[in-house]
């Protein structure tokens, strides 16, 4: 075979691939439910969680141009369905309280181990670079956030 003929046949594929189209619709929310509206966190903190969690972890995602070429759409709606299956901030209000406890220890976790935004995400979008002064702020946020939920919980029922 010859390379145009390749060529060819690698240019149909790829058209091909364009008809699988990924879905943008999200549900119809609450947002009385949404993480910043039930939590009340002070302008910055909101700020930074929308601006460093919110495109893979809730309904807001801001889809990019390259969302509508394959595969590379697919890889990111991969990557937002995932985010979302972890923490989904558009619905807070529907985890319990242990549910949201584990979650915000985990979110300082994540952050505390630089695994939060994934490194790919943040060589694509530069504004979600999280620099470390606000890493901080973010870490005690959630800490202060589970251990007040912790508090609230009263002591846990043993059953040895």
């Amino acid at each position: 075979m010859n390379s145009k003929k390749i060529i060819l046949i690698v240019i149909v594929i790829v058209l091909a691939m364009q008809v699988i189209i990924i879905k943008k619709s999200v549900p119809e929310t609450d947002s009385a439910l949404e993480y910043v509206n039930m939590e009340c966190p002070s302008a910055e903190i909101a700020g930074m969680v929308k601006t460093f969690c919110y495109d893979c972890h809730s309904y807001e995602t801001r889809y990019p141009w390259y969302s509508n070429v394959a595969p590379v759409s697919w890889m990111l709606n991969h990557h937002i369905q995932e985010g979302r299956e972890h923490v989904n901030f558009s619905i807070w209000g529907d985890y319990s309280s242990r549910r949201q406890r584990a979650v915000k220890a985990e979110c300082m976790e994540v952050l505390e181990k630089g695994e939060m935004p994934l490194r790919g995400y943040t060589m694509i979008h530069k504004e979600a670079r999280l620099p470390d002064d606000k890493k901080a702020v973010l870490i005690d946020w959630f800490n202060l956030q589970a251990e007040q939920l912790g508090q609230q919980a009263g002591p846990q029922l043993s059953l040895n």
